[in-house]
């Protein structure tokens, strides 16, 4: 039998207003945040860590547009922005695997930090939002929670780029939620130090690793053809091997996957090798088990690298990311929910906000955008159903499986939230509702901001 308790009532204090209240800084909401800003609104950038920058800076995913190859097909805009800005403050560094830049976790917190203050963004850092503000449908602010207690921010115009949907469902929007068994598993991302760059690169020339490569073991993805013999950066041969020795435990067969770059230095960063199945990034407790199972197994990989990978017989850890990374849970039923079919078939739309390239990574289906075929991002996957003042971006945008595997990527998510910042912003300005919206206006300061829309 569960027990409850009733908090007693109080009074909290308004501690800032604002025209557009962001909340959650990854690549999503801190395009939001500057596309907002830079259309002329008070913008406040809220976030619960102590850095910006989201699945980048916390987690460690540095691989900010690994799919990019020639033909590769890109929005511009604040996306690409991140990249040319990392690489303009030497926090950047060529990807393994495609024509893009890593964009080192430690470094783009700096990158984050002057974006934010060149554009006049109101900061603040370690802060949790915990609740909606309402009157009636309408979301008019947040209540946080902090070192300072409980505390409360209103805005004009709220927008959600939680990863989670978070604001939307407290506030009624319908929402669909993956079920758990179904959910893309999640990853502790790690990088190590201590690695012979030369011997660990004579060993990918000697045995270099394709796509196909990928359907091994436990895993079958399901590919267009055309990536299957372009190389990749896989492991997936040690821990077999260290599994046959019994160097890993036997059940602990689903490490494997991708590492970002080899550096002079001896660092290996961006080790994509952990693969939570089960893990609910809506439950702190599924949280707190599988960050700890995570490390556990990053250290099984590292040792298993040290036995039988060329080059690194003195690797060692050199740090975690802060947080688990999360893929997929769950997600807004949107005044439109992209579909397959507009993901594998260049989707157009008349409300488009940005275009995306045919990248698809997730539910077992890896396609590469190789031939310059690209998808168009419509405003309403962004308008929730029920509730007014709200805007949700990032990876939980209207969508189903197929098209979450697209979308939920992170340059993806950069140019949903650009066109998520720039909308709140001119809603704010014409004083009208969001789902009102003239999305020709919308496009036009788009395109002044540099990015493509058709």
């Amino acid at each position: 039998m569960s027990q409850t308790i009733t908090e007693p009532a109080r009074e909290i204090d308004v501690i800032h207003r604002t025209d557009v209240l962001v909340v959650g800084s990854g690549p999503g909401g801190l395009a939001a945040a500057l596309a907002a800003a830079r259309t002329g609104v008070a913008v406040t950038l809220l976030e619960r860590f102590g850095c910006f920058g989201g699945n980048i800076t916390a987690v460690g995913v540095e691989g900010f547009a690994w799919y990019r190859h020639a033909e590769t097909v890109e929005a511009g805009g604040i996306g690409w922005e991140f990249e040319e800005r990392a690489k303009a403050m030497d926090a950047a560094t060529p990807e393994s695997q495609s024509l893009s830049y890593e964009l080192d976790a430690e470094g783009f917190k700096l990158v984050a930090d002057q974006l934010i203050e060149e554009a006049g963004i109101h900061p603040m850092l370690h802060r949790m939002y915990v609740a909606p503000l309402r009157e009636g449908k309408r979301i008019t602010g947040v209540i946080v929670e902090s070192k300072a207690g409980r505390e409360a921010i209103l805005a004009k115009r709220v927008i959600d780029a939680t990863g989670d949907a978070d604001i939307a469902r407290m506030m009624g929007a319908p929402t669909i939620k993956t079920p758990v068994e179904e959910m893309q598993a999640a990853s502790v991302m790690f990088h190590i130090a201590g690695v012979d760059k030369q011997k660990f690169m004579e060993g990918v020339k000697a045995d270099p690793q394709t796509y196909k490569d990928w359907s091994t073991g436990e895993w079958q993805v399901e590919t267009s053809g055309k990536e299957d013999d372009m190389f990749s950066p896989f492991l997936a041969k040690p821990f077999a091997q260290a599994l046959k020795d019994g160097l890993i435990p036997a059940h602990l067969n689903t490490i494997g996957g991708t590492w970002g770059a080899v550096h002079d230095s001896g660092e290996m960063t961006y080790m994509n090798l952990v693969h939570l199945a089960g893990c609910d990034g809506t439950d702190p407790d599924s949280m707190t088990r599988f960050e700890i199972e995570g490390r556990k197994q990053a250290m099984h990989a590292i040792n298993a690298l040290k036995y039988y990978t060329p080059g690194c017989g003195g690797a060692r850890l050199r740090n975690f990311g802060m947080t688990i990374g999360i893929r997929d849970t769950r997600k807004l039923d949107a005044q439109y929910n992209m579909t397959e079919a507009d993901v594998r078939e260049q989707g157009r739309f008349d409300d488009s906000i940005g275009i995306y390239p045919e990248f698809i990574d997730g539910y077992g289906v890896l396609i590469l955008p190789t031939t310059g075929r690209y998808m168009q991002i419509p405003y309403r996957a962004m308008l929730p159903k029920q509730v007014e003042g709200l805007l949700v971006t990032g990876r939980a945008i209207g969508g189903d499986r197929i098209a979450h595997a697209a979308t939920r990527n992170m340059a993806c998510c950069a140019v949903a939230g650009q066109g998520a910042g720039i909308a709140a912003a001119l809603s704010v300005k014409a004083d009208c509702a969001l789902d009102s919206l003239a999305i020709s206006e919308v496009q036009t300061e788009l395109k002044r901001q540099g990015v493509r829309i058709a």
